[in-house]
C-alpha cells in the first residue's frame, strides 16, 4: 500500500532502509547525519532489526560488516569526519567484500556548519574504489537507499550514500511503500574472509574490475537524467542540481542539462552523449571536482573537443556551500550576462537572444547578521571552565580541547581552550605538549561520549607513558551536541533501558590513574578544590565534572539580582559570559533564559544574586 509522508532527508534514508528489509543498523552520532540512525532506532522494535549507537565510527562499521558477512542487510551512518575513524576497516572491507547488502551513509557538511573540515566523501569513496549515490531530495534519498542495498548485493561491495547538510535536513512529501522481504541469515566459512597479502592482490584485481561493472549499471540508473536542448550544457550532481534548476528558472534560461545522481564511478554514456552534442559544458557541484575531473578524463580519452569548465578554472568555488544565489551568479558569469538581463528563449550559442527586453534587477538583500555561538545559560561546562581557569591562574596552564558543544569554551570571556584537533585528541595533544614542555601544567577537556569514542585509548597511553597531565571529563550525561544520544556511561541504549552502564571513574582507576575525583561543577568551592589538587598531582589526574546537560532537565529555580546590593562591577557578566546575564544601566539583570545554576551568585563579591524557586 502506497502513501505519502512528510519526511526529512535523513528520515527518508532510514525509511528506505526499512523498506529494503534492513536487519542491522549502527552509527555514531554526528551532525548532519544523526537523524538517520535516530529514526532507525525508533523503528527497530516495530520492524524487528538490531540497532546500536556504537562507541565510534570504526566500531560501527565493523559491527555492520559482521552482520553483512552473515548475509544480513546492514546500514551504518556517520558524518564525513567520522569516516576518517572508520577508514581502517573500510579500505580492506572493499577488498574482502560482503554477502548481504552493506550501505554506508556518510553525510557531508559543506560550509561547514558543524564540522572541523569540508572533506568530500566522494573523494574518499573513489580512494576506496566504492560506488556512491548522491541524493538531491528526500524522495531520491529514500529511493537511492533501496537501490544501494540492491547494488551492494549485486557487486558484493559496500556502497555509499552521500547526502549533504541541505539534503539531510530538508523536508518533502515522500512516497512510502510496504517493507520488502528479509535476507536469509547464515555465515558461511570460507578462507576468503581472511585477508592475507596473497588474497589482497587477487581481490584488488577483482575490485578494479568491479569499477567498470558498476559504471555499466550506473549507465542505466534512473538517478541520472539528460535533457538535450542547446549547444551549451551543464552537468550537476546531488543537491547542487536543485540550485541550478531554480537558478535557470530565475534567469528564464534553457540549456542542455545532465543531472548526476551516481558521481562515482561516473556513468560514461550520458556524459559522452552530452559532450558530443554541445560546444561547451559547465560542471557545477559542491566541494571537490569529483564529477568534473572524471568528465575531463572521459573527454580526453574519447577525443571530444568540448570545452569543460568548473572548479578547475575557478568558475565554481571549491570552498563552502552552494545555494541558489551562488548558482545564479555562476551561470551569469559563465554566460556573460548582466544583472539586468532576463532571458525568454533557449540559449543556442550561449549568448543572449536578440531583442531581449531588459528588466530591473531585484534589489540586493542585506546579509544576515552574524551570531556568535555560545554555551547555553546554566551549562555546567561554563562552571568547569571557569574553575580550572581560576585554579590555573588564568593563562599559566595550556588547555587542550576536543569536539563537542564544549568546544565553545574557546570563546571569550572563558577562553579556556587553546587547541582542538579531532575527537579524543585533547588527551594525546596534552601528553605531547607535556613531554616537551615539562615546566607547565597541561589540562585536557573531554566530553563523556568522546571519552568512550577515542578518549580512552589516549588516557591509557598517558598512564602507560607517565604523562603529567590533568584530564577533565565534562560528564553531562548525554551526547549533547548531536541531539542527546546515549553512550556507554548511561543506563540506556539506542532502543531502551539497559541495566548495565560503564562508570568513567572506575574505568580511570582500572587503567591505573591514581588521582580520580568526581565533583558537581555547580559547587564552585568543591570543584575549585578538586581542580587545584588535580593540577598539583604529579602524573595523570582525572577530574570528572558531573552534572546533567541543562537541555535535558527542567529548571526548578532561577536567579535574581538585588539591585540594592549590586555594585555594578559586572564580574558575573565579564567572567562567565552567560547569555542570561545582561547589563541594566550600571547594574546587572537576569533574563528569562536563566536555568538557576547560581554559578553567578557564587562569584558575586557582594552576594547580590539570589535564587527563586519556580
Amino acid at each position: 500500500m502506497t502513501r505519502k509522508m512528510l519526511l526529512m532527508g535523513n528520515e527518508a534514508i532510514a525509511r528506505g532502509a526499512v523498506e529494503a528489509g534492513v536487519q542491522a543498523a549502527t552509527a555514531y552520532p554526528g551532525t548532519p547525519s544523526s537523524e538517520v540512525f535516530s529514526t532507525l532506532a525508533r523503528f527497530a522494535r516495530e520492524y524487528d532489526y538490531y540497532a546500536e549507537w556504537s562507541v565510534n565510527e570504526k566500531v560501527a562499521l565493523e559491527v555492520a560488516a559482521g552482520a553483512a558477512y552473515a548475509g544480513a542487510r546492514a546500514i551504518v551512518s556517520m558524518k564525513q569526519v567520522g569516516l576518517n575513524v572508520a577508514a581502517d576497516p573500510l579500505m580492506t572491507l572493499a577488498y574482502i567484500g560482503v554477502k548481504g547488502g552493506l550501505v554506508l551513509v556518510v553525510a557531508d557538511d559543506p560550509g561547514p556548519h558543524s564540522s572541523q573540515n569540508e572533506q568530500d566523501t566522494r573523494v574518499f569513496a573513489r580512494f576506496a574504489k566504492l560506488p556512491v549515490f548522491d541524493p538531491a531530495s528526500p524522495q531520491e534519498a529514500k529511493d537511492m537507499t533501496i537501490a544501494a542495498f540492491e547494488l551492494s548485493e549485486k557487486l558484493r561491495l559496500p556502497v555509499f550514500i552521500r547526502p549533504t547538510t541541505r539534503s539531510c535536513h530538508v523536508c518533502q512529501d515522500v512516497t512510502i511503500n510496504e517493507t520488502g522481504p528479509r535476507n536469509r541469515i547464515g555465515f558461511e566459512k570460507d578462507p576468503s574472509w581472511v585477508i592475507f597479502p596473497s588474497l589482497a592482490y587477487k581481490k584488488h584485481k577483482w575490485l578494479n574490475e568491479q569499477q567498470e561493472t558498476t559504471r555499466k549499471i550506473f549507465n542505466e540508473s534512473p538517478f541520472n537524467k539528460l535533457e538535450l536542448k542547446t549547444r551549451a550544457g551543464i552537468i550537476t550532481s546531488g543537491v547542487a542540481y536543485n540550485y541550478v534548476r531554480e537558478a535557470l528558472d530565475m534567469l528564464h534560461m534553457e540549456v542542455s542539462l545532465l543531472k548526476i545522481g551516481t558521481p562515482y564511478p561516473l556513468p560514461d554514456e550520458p556524459v559522452l552523449q552530452l559532450l558530443n552534442n554541445t560546444d561547451r559544458v559547465l560542471v557545477i557541484e559542491e566541494q571537490e571536482p569529483v564529477v568534473e575531473d572524471q568528465v575531463i578524463a572521459m573527454a580526453w580519452k574519447n577525443g571530444v573537443a568540448t570545452q569543460i569548465s568548473g572548479k578547475n578554472d575557478r568558475l565554481v568555488p571549491r570552498e563552502g556551500e552552494l545555494n541558489v544565489d551562488k548558482a545564479r551568479d555562476i551561470l551569469m558569469n559563465y554566460f556573460g550576462l548582466t544583472g539586468s538581463e532576463k532571458f525568454l528563449a533557449a540559449i543556442g550559442d550561449s549568448q543572449p537572444a536578440a531583442g531581449t527586453n531588459g528588466t530591473t534587477a531585484a534589489p540586493e538583500r542585506p546579509p544576515l547578521p552574524e551570531r556568535a555561538p555560545i554555551l547555553c545559560a546554566g551549562c555546567p561546562h561554563r562552571a568547569s571552565f571557569y574553575v580550572f581557569k581560576e585554579a590555573a591562574h588564568r593563562d599559566a596552564a595550556v588547555f587542550t580541547g576536543d569536539i563537542g558543544c564544549y568546544t565553545l569554551g574557546v570563546m571569550p570571556p572563558l577562553s579556556a581552550m587553546d587547541t582542538c584537533l579531532c575527537m579524543g585528541a585533547s588527551v594525546t595533544v596534552a601528553s605531547g605538549l607535556a613531554a616537551v614542555e615539562k615546566d607547565r601544567k597541561h589540562v585536557a577537556f573531554l566530553g563523556d561520549s568522546t571519552f568512550f569514542h577515542t578518549g580512552l585509548a589516549g588516557l591509557v597511553n598517558a598512564v602507560y607513558n607517565n604523562s603529567d597531565i590533568t584530564l577533565v571529563v565534562l560528564d553531562n550525561r548525554t551526547t549533547a551536541m548531536t541531539g542527546h544520544q546515549p553512550h556507554p556511561g548511561l543506563n540506556r541504549t539506542a532502543t531502551g533501558i539497559n541495566e548495565k552502564h560503564i562508570d568513567i571513574a572506575e574505568v580511570a582507576r582500572a587503567v591505573g590513574v591514581e588521582f580520580v575525583r568526581e565533583v558537581d561543577p555547580y559547587d564552585l568551592a568543591a570543584a575549585r578544590e578538586a581542580a587545584i589538587a588535580a593540577m598539583e598531582h604529579k602524573g595523570v589526574s582525572v577530574v570528572i565534572m558531573k552534572r546533567e546537560c541543562i537541555s535535558i532537565v527542567k529548571p526548578v529555580k532561577k536567579c535574581t539580582v538585588d539591585h540594592e546590593k549590586c555594585i555594578g562591577c559586572k564580574k558575573c557578566i565579564n567572567e562567565l559570559g552567560c547569555p542570561a546575564l545582561m547589563p541594566d544601566g550600571d547594574k546587572v539583570t537576569i533574563g528569562n533564559t536563566c536555568n538557576g545554576c547560581h554559578v553567578c551568585g557564587q562569584i558575586c563579591p557582594v552576594g547580590a544574586i539570589g535564587e527563586v524557586v519556580l
